[in-house]
């Protein structure tokens, strides 16, 4: 085991046993200017990383990250993790939707031997924006124009 892979290791506990109590802790694997991208978001920086999580927390009632899979890459010199999760939880306003969004996070190891990028990928619109009652109603029938439909089915 490298030191690249002590550093994705000591991430993703941080990141599945993330509470606002324990964001330090996620905080000490990055670096001063991590890079932070998701479907609704793109920042620099740990106040911006910090923010993230912090409205997450301020939306969400018990949103946890449920680690699924984890694989590591060495390839072309740099080191990666690629996180498969689950994430749970539930809006604590209006709609109160229960969450259960399933997705992939690809994070780099930077030249400081800490995570300097987090690039999550899920499907933000089948996954959330179709199930919630107003926008909702408008997303499911563009998902529906993507769907193939089988001879006979």
């Amino acid at each position: 085991m490298t030191a690249h892979s002590d550093i994705i290791d000591r991430y993703v506990t941080a990141f599945a046993t993330l509470e606002p109590e324990t964001m330090d802790d996620l905080l000490a694997t990055v670096e001063a200017d991590i890079r932070f991208v998701d479907p609704f978001n793109d920042v620099i920086g740990r106040a911006g990383f910090r923010a993230i999580f912090d409205h997450m927390f301020a939306t969400c009632e018990a949103p946890r990250f449920h680690i699924l899979d984890v694989a590591i890459s060495h390839a072309s010199g740099t080191s990666r993790g690629y996180l498969r999760w689950r994430m749970s939880g539930r809006l604590k306003s209006w709609p109160r939707t229960k969450l259960n969004l399933e997705g992939m996070s690809e994070v780099h190891v930077g030249p400081n031997g800490l995570i300097a990028a987090h690039f999550d990928h899920w499907d933000s619109a089948s996954q959330l924006l179709a199930r919630l009652p107003v926008i909702g109603a408008l997303i499911r029938p563009v998902l529906k124009l993507f769907i193939v439909k089988m001879d006979g089915k």
